[in-house]
């Protein structure tokens, strides 16, 4: 199982276009880049590949990365950074099978699945697949797992992928708090791959509107606001799912430029190839 990490950015992605900021500057000067969420799963035994959320910088993603086309969707929430990409499919799939959750959002009155299958309801080559959180299904010959956390207001998933032939395993946490629940926390577990999302460092937290939240003994904020974790945060639950390696990923420009290249977090690009034991990562 090859993991791909397509966009690691946020919704503006690093550099963001018209910033000047440190960080930016930084990113032009090393010539690495953030674009907006996406993960590219492939299943080398079988030649099949899953994209895990649609940037809407797929066309760029696609076009610099050396990998296929995928032959299945995952869609974790429908926040426009990991959705609007969807709209790539016209003319460059026959059929382009869409998983996403059956459960209904009250903030919207329909589940993701339902947002997808009527945004796209022009798209005759999507079809979209609703799934139960929790129940493990199974597309490009790799088990999939949605598995809810907590991005208010709006319903948000994470993905747990394992390959049933080696046992592989790469867990998402998808756009969260680090208030994950129990259930879902035991469905990421020991991964050989953790991609968790760290928008920003705990310092940041000052700066937001409602401050931080879910702190540790010493005060650090886990979470940013209410919706995304900070990189403590990611890095506390990634030693509590004892995960084999982690890379940090939706990350804003809002890191400072010393450290928003530093381990562990990840840029474009980054290639992982996962064995029953160990991810190992070529970059």
């Amino acid at each position: 199982m090859r993991v791909t990490l397509l966009g690691t950015g946020d919704t503006t992605g690093t550099p963001t276009v018209g910033c000047d900021c440190a960080t930016c500057e930084r990113a032009r000067e090393l010539d690495v880049e953030r674009s907006r969420f996406s993960v590219h799963i492939e299943n080398e035994r079988t030649g099949e590949s899953l994209l895990i959320d649609c940037s809407p910088d797929f066309r760029h993603q696609f076009l610099t990365q050396d990998v296929p086309l995928p032959d299945a969707v995952l869609v974790t929430h429908i926040h426009f950074d990991h959705l609007d990409g969807l709209g790539n499919a016209y003319r460059i799939f026959d059929d382009l099978p869409v998983h996403a959750t059956d459960v209904v959002d009250p903030v919207t009155d329909e589940s993701v699945a339902g947002t997808v299958r009527r945004k796209f309801d022009y798209l005759d080559r999507v079809t979209v697949h609703d799934q139960t959180p929790h129940e493990t299904f199974r597309t490009c010959g790799l088990d999939v797992t949605f598995v809810p956390v907590d991005h208010p207001p709006l319903l948000c998933y994470g993905v747990v992928v394992t390959d049933p032939e080696t046992g592989a395993k790469c867990s998402l946490t998808g756009d969260t708090s680090y208030d994950i629940p129990e259930q879902s926390r035991a469905a990421l577990a020991n991964p050989d791959l953790l991609l968790a999302e760290a928008i920003v460092p705990a310092s940041a937290a000052e700066h937001h509107p409602l401050g931080g939240n879910h702190h540790d003994d010493e005060g650090v904020p886990r979470t940013f606001g209410t919706k995304h974790m900070t990189r403590e945060g990611a890095l506390d639950l990634a030693a509590e799912l004892d995960a084999d390696r982690t890379r940090l990923v939706h990350l804003a420009h809002y890191y400072p430029a010393e450290e928003a290249f530093a381990e562990p977090l990840a840029v474009d690009g980054e290639q992982y190839d996962l064995y029953p034991s160990a991810a190992e990562g070529d970059t």
